[in-house]
């Protein structure tokens, strides 16, 4: 990512600190957080300082090493990290990486390789995504799958970024995706700073226009693949591959491998998080709602394999019912 001409990764490590672009604070204002312990790196993990399958695996498998270079008790440590948040699978494929390692320098080596693999396959991602992005799309896009939500490039948007780069004319239509605004604060900030065109819409705005022919795709990112092709992503992203399936709109995923679950049967055994009332009865502190009002806040949802047109990782592009066949490459 470049911000003022630096380029940056979302996470990294130096010296045993792990650096986190500190995302709550996006648009407002861009700071690195340093996290010294795997406590902390948790707590960044759970406060969503840092957000994102791919980000959050990264930091996780960060947290981990930072554990064995403390002497902690590792098992204890990566049940700390693994109950942070429990839907985004490369959280889980990150720990229990590092977790097999030998020795200090054996789980940093491996931390580092997680966060480099990252990198490229969202790299790779794109290549393969950027295939389907016609001259002049117009595309829809959930919630934040970009480069702040991977350790470099990002799966949704790195299609995108990569049309752009060969000369496409593109247009997104970026969901605000409440109630943390994922869409309107940070994506909306990424394609900023690549002066990628785009307009921030309401989440229930989406289907009026598809409707209008307005949108003619649709790409999100994942946070856990089902092996049935099922997929967990940010709440509203089961609406908009309805809204999508009823306007012959095709509906993409992009994600990683490591997303995927090869122990998952399907979307029904995906656990999902509940946040926080407060993310939905107040924006940024302020009471919005009455105070005798309570919230629901579920932080995902599934979207079932028959609304998913294809599916865009590293290895390929692949229909949801080819997703098991992964498991045995």
């Amino acid at each position: 990512m470049k911000v003022q001409d630096k380029y940056y990764r979302t996470v990294w490590m130096e010296d045993g600190v792990v650096k986190l672009i500190n995302q709550p604070l996006l648009p407002d204002k861009f700071e690195i957080y340093s996290s010294k312990d795997y406590q902390q790196t948790a707590q960044a993990i759970k406060t969503m300082i840092v957000r994102g399958a791919g980000a959050i695996g990264a930091a996780a498998g960060y947290a981990l090493a930072q554990a064995f270079f403390a002497d902690e008790d590792r098992k204890k440590a990566a049940e700390v990290i693994k109950n942070t948040r429990p839907t985004a699978q490369n959280l889980f494929y990150a720990v229990e990486r590092v977790l097999k390692a030998n020795d200090k320098e054996e789980a940093l080596k491996i931390a580092i390789q997680i966060a480099d693999e990252d990198a490229e396959a969202c790299k790779k991602i794109g290549e393969f995504g950027e295939s389907l992005i016609e001259h002049g799309a117009k595309i829809l896009t959930h919630c934040n799958a970009g480069w702040l939500a991977f350790v470099d490039w990002g799966t949704a948007l790195s299609p995108i970024y990569r049309a752009i780069r060969k000369g496409k004319e593109v247009f997104v239509y970026v969901n605000e995706t409440r109630p943390r605004l994922q869409g309107a604060r940070l994506t909306a900030w990424e394609l900023s700073q690549e002066k990628v065109p785009h307009a921030i819409i309401a989440d229930n705005a989406a289907g009026y226009y598809m409707k209008k022919q307005e949108i003619n795709f649709v790409i999100t990112g994942a946070d856990r693949i089902a092996l049935n092709g099922d997929t967990a992503n940010k709440i509203g992203t089961y609406t908009k591959s309805v809204l999508a399936k009823e306007n012959n709109i095709p509906f993409y995923i992009a994600a990683p491998t490591s997303t995927i679950d090869f122990h998952c049967p399907s979307g029904e055994h995906i656990p999902i998080e509940e946040r926080d009332e407060k993310e939905v009865l107040e924006v940024r502190g302020v009471r919005l709602s009455p105070q005798e009002s309570r919230a629901k806040n579920p932080a995902f949802d599934v979207t079932p394999h028959e609304y998913i047109k294809g599916i865009i990782t590293e290895k390929g592009i692949f229909t949801p019912d080819q997703i098991k066949d992964l498991a045995t490459d």
